[in-house]
């Protein structure tokens, strides 16, 4: 486990992913610059990121890049050390201009609704791809107590959870439960990364759900077959569990994994 941060902080520069923002010339940079960490806070935190272990360096102009206007790097404190995850930096016309004078085409463009020409300014927000999941990894990591028993779980958000369901049927030699359980884990497959264990006590099979993050357990048993046509669907992070008709399930997993 030592050697994977460390490669992966090392290497990532391959994983860096970049977009450039062109804007205006003038101080509407400041604003498009905020509204670019306002937008990157809200991200980071809607895919899992804990905002208590999140951190914002702004650059003073001594530690600024000679052409930038700004930068703001956010740093994650990871359980080795805080390292940088993403910087967000205004780099003024630098980039375009020094393309253009390399390949002798000017690179301007013109505003239709100022009727001017210019050389387009950039704000340019990078992020560490792999880092980015080693940090969801090390947000999610929680612990508690079921039951007087220490457990352990991945609270990944459902919408980047790895597993966003396991399918459980109560038992594995009954093949009126196994049947059922099959047709519910072949239609959520076509949506969504599924998981399927037939194996050992129900509770065991919860743990090792919750192991490796899976947001949702659906239970068939003998009620499902004999009386409501109605499943159990436990959540990870409470563990309560409630009955539910089969054919709310997609309904009901839609809202809670893609928000809708």
């Amino acid at each position: 486990m030592p050697f994977f941060p460390c490669f992966t902080l090392k290497y990532d520069a391959c994983c860096v992913k970049e977009i450039e923002y062109f804007i205006p010339p003038g101080d509407v940079w400041k604003d498009f610059h905020k509204q670019w960490l306002a937008n990157s806070k809200d991200y980071l935190l809607s895919v899992g990121l804990r905002e208590e272990l999140m951190e914002w360096d702004v650059h003073e102009d001594d530690s600024l890049a000679h052409y930038a206007l700004a930068c703001t790097d956010v740093t994650f404190r990871f359980p080795f050390g805080t390292q940088e995850l993403m910087g967000i930096a205004a780099r003024g016309n630098f980039d375009l201009t020094a393309h253009g004078e390399g390949s002798g085409k000017k690179l301007e463009v013109n505003d239709e609704e100022t009727k001017e020409k210019y050389v387009p300014h950039c704000i340019e927000p990078s992020l560490g791809v792999d880092r980015l999941f080693l940090a969801l990894v090390c947000s999610a990591y929680a612990e508690d107590e079921i039951g007087g028993e220490k457990r352990n779980f991945l609270r990944f958000h459902p919408s980047i959870a790895p597993v966003k369901v396991a399918v459980l049927p109560l038992l594995k030699n009954k093949e009126p439960l196994v049947a059922a359980a099959r047709k519910i884990f072949d239609d959520l497959k076509l949506r969504w990364n599924v998981s399927w264990d037939a194996g050992g006590a129900i509770g065991r099979r919860y743990r090792r759900a919750d192991e490796v993050g899976t947001p949702f357990c659906i239970t068939v048993d003998f009620d499902t077959i004999e009386k409501d046509g109605a499943v159990t669907v436990r959540d990870r992070d409470t563990t309560e569990q409630i009955r539910m008709k089969i054919e709310d399930l997609i309904p009901y997993l839609t809202k809670e994994i893609e928000g809708y």
